[in-house]
């Protein structure tokens, strides 16, 4: 095993994998997976998730070196009874009556974190957008769009996917609506 270096060290460990689809890949999240299954192009990062740290998605831009701005955090809303993901910029917040009117709704709250954790299959911190154990309607923050590339999370504390806006919304069958508020 290659010795890290010190900023590798004190970054995190951080590691990055391009991937391009297609199979051969060993098993992954099910974000991953996801995407491998559709061709789509990706890159994981990884990091050392620090549980002391006040954000997840701050944590991840710092460990990865990238603007707050291009990584973004999923969040489980519950609009008008029905639970709803949105994907805003980690830098800013959510807009829950944006959100509402973004679905159509009245009114958005947060879902209770344990059921957004049953509902997605995954734990908070980690929600991913992507391979939900039950597909959720998704709105992204249409900030995405000025980015080539943007990393959400792949379905653990740690561990982010890099792939474009595009990617996301359609694999996601996402509506793209102004939700974040700086």
């Amino acid at each position: 095993m290659a010795k890290k270096s010190r900023k590798q060290q004190k970054e995190g460990a951080r590691e990055a994998h391009q991937h391009k689809g297609g199979g051969g890949r060993r098993a992954g999240t099910p974000a991953t997976v996801a995407l491998t299954a559709a061709g789509v192009p990706f890159t994981v990062h990884s990091y050392d998730h620090d549980p002391s740290h006040p954000s997840y998605g701050e944590e991840a831009a710092e460990a990865m070196g990238v603007s707050p701005d291009r990584v973004f955090k999923t969040l489980v809303a519950d609009v008008d009874g029905v639970l709803t993901v949105a994907v805003v910029p980690v830098a800013g917040q959510l807009d829950l009556k944006a959100l509402a009117a973004a679905t159509g709704g009245k009114r958005a709250a947060m879902a209770d974190p344990a059921l957004a954790e049953r509902t997605t299959g995954y734990v908070r911190g980690g929600i991913s957008p992507l391979g939900q154990r039950r597909r959720l309607p998704t709105v992204v923050d249409e900030s995405a769009t000025l980015h080539e590339t943007i990393c959400v999370s792949a379905g653990r504390r740690g561990l982010e996917v890099e792939l474009s806006p595009g990617d996301l919304t359609e694999l996601t069958s996402a509506t793209l609506a102004p939700i974040g508020r700086g």
